[in-house]
């Protein structure tokens, strides 16, 4: 649908988004090492994907892993199944949405909320996704019910900013983030109903779309508003006093719109 490049919103209450950063690279690191055997060895890289992917049928009773796959309890799933991914592209694209926009989601919640947040959203993808097939025997690999939770979260917070992106991946176009990713999460929904049968799980993504809406208003800061309404006020806002000050050359000098994003 889109590629997401950058967007201009600088972080305010953290220095580095050390969370986001670290979860990128676990998530690269852990491909890395599982995607050696699905080069060499089909049943090796299958054996991982059952191992610590998440499997409905084996959380919901209907179906047991064979003993040589069982390495973890099963409840780990819910998490672990998020940091294995099938192929670059797949790593690709849920890795450049958490880097774009999860460093404002760490910004607004801290460091450890942000952590606890990313691994409840990506529960809650699982879950949504257990709930859509109960029966499937197929493991469910990817982040991208954590990431979808965190566009969300992004969405609710900084509705206003602009996001540059590739629409359909070769046109740069810079829009506010209400409208590339309210239209993102439409689709997602979209998808669910037109597209029942897709190797995509479009539950998982829609579980961590309502995760990340319902988290983002109770983990965030206390001064941190939701829908830009800082933002917005800083722009609205009026001077109460009553004269200009004068510039050394005779001019009004302007004061800074302290509501205007920065690049990061």
């Amino acid at each position: 649908m889109f590629i997401p490049l950058h967007d201009a919103n600088a972080l305010e209450h953290v220095k580095r988004q050390y969370v986001t950063l670290a979860l990128i690279v676990l998530n690269v690191v852990v491909f890395l090492i599982t995607a050696t055997p699905q080069i060499s060895d089909v049943q090796e890289a299958n054996a991982i994907f059952f191992s610590y992917g998440f499997v409905p049928a084996v959380i919901n009773d209907t179906a047991a892993l064979p003993l040589e796959f069982v390495v973890l309890p099963e409840a780990a799933s819910y998490i672990t199944y998020s940091f294995l991914h099938a192929n670059f592209m797949h790593i690709a694209g849920n890795m450049l949405f958490l880097w774009v926009f999860g460093d404002n989601v760490e910004d607004a919640m801290g460091h450890f909320k942000f952590l606890i947040f990313y691994l409840l959203c990506a529960s809650a993808g699982a879950y949504a996704h257990s709930l859509a097939i109960p029966t499937s025997q197929s493991p469910l690999i990817g982040a991208s019910g954590a990431t979808a939770g965190v566009v969300s979260a992004y969405l609710l917070l900084h509705p206003r900013v602009k996001v540059w992106i590739l629409a359909f991946g070769r046109i740069p176009l810079r829009l506010s983030a209400m409208w590339v990713l309210g239209a993102w999460i439409l689709y997602q929904v979209f998808s669910l109903i037109a597209f029942a049968d897709s190797e995509v799980s479009w539950a998982a993504h829609i579980g961590g779309i309502i995760a990340g809406i319902i988290l983002i208003p109770i983990m965030k800061r206390s001064s941190v508003s939701l829908l830009d309404k800082n933002l917005r006020d800083a722009r609205t806002s009026v001077p109460v006093t009553g004269q200009r000050k004068q510039s050394p050359i005779g001019k009004p000098q302007l004061s800074r719109d302290w509501g205007r994003p920065e690049d990061k």
